[in-house]
């Protein structure tokens, strides 16, 4: 009795089956078939991805050594065409050797555009370095009212570059001929436990630099105290 009623159960859901399939068969087929294309373009795709960051990265490492070559035109070309189209951070990276590049060949202008233009539009870590960059840049030539609107964010105290960024603003001051405000800047720096010991080294000297108005008499070398050498006799000449 047992065996018929399995028998029974099995030719019920056997039917079940069959119409199910009739009704919904097309679909499954076309659902499974989704999923198998689905996962082989996935494949192709990584793959796809890891050839475009190997020829990044081949690129960038060329354009590295050209630059430290000292064929500027050609490091600068091959940064600027990965930064175009690089695939993930590499385009970020390459924009920002690219305005390296830039600035050690005399370009500073170009230099600093691409450096705003990358503070501009990231905010990770990289953007911050280039907003560092292009002040440093500009230190020298820009008012000190653009150079804190430009690092206005790197001042915050929770910024991880207040630090250099008071630096910046620092020498800023002392450019512009306001020592005694940038020796009290320097000073803070100095004294400040939470910066860097290099940068807090390069504060402390320029503080000292400053005190001993060593902005005033800058390159002017005293001459040595020395009791005047006694003339010689000549051969021949008596001895007073």
């Amino acid at each position: 009795m047992t065996d018929i009623f399995q028998e029974v159960e099995e030719d019920v859901r056997r039917e079940r089956f069959e119409k199910i399939w009739k009704q919904y068969g097309d679909y499954i087929i076309a659902g499974v078939a989704a999923i198998v294309i689905g996962v082989a373009g996935y494949k192709l795709w990584t793959r796809y991805e890891e050839q475009q960051r190997f020829n990044a990265s081949k690129t960038f490492v060329a354009a590295q050594e050209a630059a430290d070559a000292g064929n500027t035109a050609a490091a600068t070309a091959m940064f600027g065409k990965l930064a175009q189209s690089g695939p993930g951070g590499y385009a970020t990276v390459a924009k920002l050797a690219e305005a390296n590049t830039l600035l050690m060949s005399g370009k500073r202008d170009d230099a600093i555009t691409i450096y705003k233009s990358i503070a501009q539009k990231d905010s990770s870590p990289l953007g911050d370095v280039a907003r560092m960059r292009a002040a440093w840049a500009e230190a020298d030539s820009a008012p000190r009212s653009e150079l804190e609107t430009l690092l206005a964010p790197l001042t915050l105290q929770t910024s991880e570059w207040r630090f250099m960024a008071r630096e910046v603003l620092a020498y800023a001051d002392y450019r512009a001929g306001a020592t005694e405000q940038a020796q009290k800047e320097y000073k803070a720096l100095a004294d400040d436990k939470a910066g860097s010991q290099g940068l807090r080294d390069r504060a402390h000297a320029m503080a000292t630099f400053l005190s001993t108005g060593g902005e005033k008499t800058f390159g002017a070398v005293p001459l040595p105290n020395r009791a005047p050498t006694p003339l010689q006799p000549s051969e021949g000449q008596p001895t007073p």
